[in-house]
């Protein structure tokens, strides 16, 4: 009988795990992370998030997935997807742990986090991976592409964020789908990449907001400015 990954992989027009492995070697991982975002910019709270997972559920690698064209932010003002793949690459050269992936780049289109699962299936194998969410992300979930479909390829992590907690993001999902994600308790850092942007705009300082070399590139490049 065809797992419910087999039908995902059908429907979604995929090919089947096992063969798009087979040209593909898996590389030696088990337990990978996914830390996908526009990153506009990427900030600390990002990597305290992915650092605070990796330590809690022992993962190999987290992968941060810089999004091509996010779907809830259609039409908005963004830097340019390789500007920002650039700043998180970056931001998480000093982790052995961290890499960066351009896969939904790669891809093109609206970057749909079903389809980057789907595609890191493939490449990886039988590969457990935990998707890494803020608690104000997480409360969207039901208006994401098929979030149940998400479900079945990943364990969804829910970190807390300042003024919301994994608790109350729980009770805005449905039953059935809340009780299968996992909490993430980590330090409060009242970060937000539209609050960075701003500061930038206004002339402000946004030290040890980011990563030096994070803020560096964004003067360096003009990002942001107006």
């Amino acid at each position: 009988m065809a797992s419910s990954e087999d039908k995902l992989f059908r429907e979604k027009g995929f090919p089947k795990q096992q063969e798009a492995t087979a040209n593909h070697p898996t590389p030696n991982t088990c337990h990978l992370g996914v830390m996908g975002g526009t990153f506009d910019p990427i900030h600390y709270g990002h990597l305290i998030l992915a650092e605070q997972a990796r330590e809690r559920f022992g993962l190999d690698k987290v992968l941060f997935i810089t999004a091509s064209d996010p779907p809830h932010k259609t039409g908005n003002d963004i830097a340019p997807a390789l500007a920002r793949h650039q700043m998180a690459c970056l931001a998480v050269k000093d982790n052995a742990y961290f890499e960066c992936s351009t896969i939904e780049i790669e891809r093109g289109g609206t970057s749909y986090t079903i389809d980057t699962l789907l595609q890191l299936k493939q490449l990886y194998g039988d590969v457990d991976i935990r998707l890494l969410l803020g608690a104000d992300e997480a409360a969207m979930l039901m208006s994401w592409r098929d979030p149940y479909g998400i479900q079945e390829l990943a364990k969804i992590v829910v970190a807390n964020r300042p003024g919301q907690e994994v608790q109350d993001t729980l009770k805005l999902l449905p039953d059935d789908f809340a009780r299968n994600i996992e909490p993430l308790k980590m330090p409060g850092v009242d970060i937000s990449s539209t609050d960075l942007r701003e500061r930038v705009r206004s002339g402000k300082s946004i030290r040890y907001l980011v990563p030096e070399s994070v803020e560096n590139y964004i003067m360096n490049n003009g990002l942001y400015r107006g």
